[in-house]
């Protein structure tokens, strides 16, 4: 179903109540889809009440074909041609 690593709804339909999800695979997914990024690339911020991060990335532009990218150290949409 996914690329996790464990793949807790198989863990979870199995019905195996002798072996329960564990806070190791928990972790390790948690570990797994963690984005890795510079910290000069992250805003604090809250969600849900909890601390977070938020990912600056500039507005995307509303028409156009555009790659994210960076020019001078400086990340920002670049305007590109449309591929067919």
């Amino acid at each position: 179903m996914n690329d996790f690593p464990t793949d807790f709804q198989t863990v979870a339909k199995s019905g195996n109540q002798l072996n329960p999800i564990s806070s190791y695979a928990l972790m390790q997914n948690f570990v797994w889809g963690r984005l890795l990024v510079d910290d000069s690339l992250l805003d604090d911020t809250t969600s849900m009440g909890f601390a977070a991060k938020r990912l600056k990335i500039p507005p995307v532009p509303q028409s156009g074909t555009y790659v994210l990218g960076a020019i001078s150290g400086v990340l920002q949409w670049i305007a590109t041609e449309e591929c067919p």
